[in-house]
């Protein structure tokens, strides 16, 4: 395939992104041919940015059945990104989904079935996959070089938004229309990382979530979880949306020392002698392994959503591994739910998560909803530099 023709399935703040850098040919091998979203405002934009050079449609489906598209990629609001997918699949069409992949693991299921199903390429917008630093914390965990991990701590408190960010679109911050907050919206990619960077998965979680505690919003804007899993391993998630200046560090403890990630730093602290080894074979009552701070050497750049893209490209005209295949997205997912749920029953939740019992108490939250926002307003917003 020479070039892959997309189209892109809502024009909202990252729709509006991503079509930008598509159009400019910032993809080899990619066209962008077509978009799609209800709004007649946003059509008229697309008219006048690009004219008929990319086929306008209000109707993702007319879109999907058009002929002008090999592949689309899915930017509109949550809950519709795995019914989207699955026509797309029906319609033998690549597909790149925004995260978060769904807002519940039982929707996602099918979409990832559907996507086994279809001779397509599926991939997910894991932007932050591309950025080397975590590539390296990867590494250094898959390689064996830190040993078996004890701990993780992540502090991830710098997705501060105002409250005009929440007002900016009708379905923002609501659980009909979003179906949560700083888990669903910001955090898919932390959530993702975290289990990426350390190929863990929790076994269960207790969580506490704030509900518009900073916010007028109703859902969470503020959360903090603990997380054990089966090799005895114990990990802490905290963020918000509501902390100014933020924090992001994130800290992995393990049998030969410990890591952090912050400020753009990754530094090592590596133990000359495993502390399992020190703690069995040392006699002098106090004391502790020597300890070497390494600065660890980071190369490459962090390519962001368009690396993803270029990717995703590459797998459709090559055949190459993805480095976020959307059948990954539900294990993010999977965390959030839980986070969701133990916060709703006050109590651990274990993994996998009960399904049917997730779904009944978010359906709970969209019956109390008391949100009288106009769920077809729609402010377009410049992402540059949010994520």
């Amino acid at each position: 395939m020479e070039n892959v023709r997309v189209g892109i399935i809502g024009l909202g703040n990252m729709g509006t992104n991503h079509a930008k850098y598509l159009y400019r040919k910032a993809i080899d091998g990619a066209v962008l041919t077509a978009i799609s979203d209800h709004n007649e405002e946003r059509l008229a934009w697309a008219e006048k940015q690009w004219g008929d050079s990319v086929q306008r449609f209000q109707d993702p489906q007319q879109l999907m059945a058009s002929g002008v598209v090999d592949a689309v990629l899915i930017a509109t609001p949550h809950y519709s990104h795995t019914e989207l997918a699955i026509k797309a699949f029906e319609n033998q069409l690549h597909v790149m989904v925004e995260k978060p992949a769904g807002v519940y693991t039982k929707q996602v299921k099918q979409m990832n079935a559907a996507a086994a199903k279809s001779n397509t390429v599926f991939g997910i917008m894991y932007n932050q996959r591309t950025n080397p630093i975590y590539q390296k914390l990867r590494d250094l965990v898959q390689s064996g070089e830190l040993g078996e991990i004890k701990r993780t701590n992540w502090i991830i408190t710098d997705w501060y938004r105002p409250q005009s960010y929440y007002d900016s679109g009708g379905w923002r911050a609501t659980w009909e229309g979003e179906g949560g907050g700083v888990l669903l919206n910001q955090d898919p990619h932390q959530l993702d990382l975290w289990q990426w960077t350390t190929g863990l998965m929790p076994k269960r979680v207790r969580a506490f979530c704030g509900f518009g505690k900073y916010h007028s919003i109703e859902v969470e804007d503020d959360v903090t979880a603990y997380v054990e899993y089966e090799n005895g391993a114990t990990g802490v998630f905290v963020t918000s949306t509501g902390e100014a200046p933020g924090t992001n560090r994130y800290e992995i403890s393990a049998n030969n020392g410990k890591v952090v990630i912050e400020n753009g730093k990754l530094t090592f602290h590596r133990l000359r002698t495993p502390e399992r080894e020190f703690n069995a074979t040392y006699k002098g009552g106090f004391g502790a392994p020597e300890c070497w701070e390494i600065n660890v050497p980071i190369r490459g750049n962090h390519s962001e959503h368009q690396g993803i893209t270029q990717d995703w490209i590459n797998a459709i005209r090559s055949g190459s591994p993805l480095l976020a295949p959307g059948e990954e997205g539900i294990r993010g997912l999977e965390i959030s739910n839980a986070i969701h749920l133990s916060s709703w029953l006050d109590d651990w939740v274990d993994l996998p998560v009960d399904e049917d019992l997730y779904y009944k108490k978010l359906q709970e939250a969209i019956a109390a909803s008391t949100s009288d926002k106009d769920r077809s307003a729609s402010k377009t917003l410049d992402v540059k530099g949010t994520y």
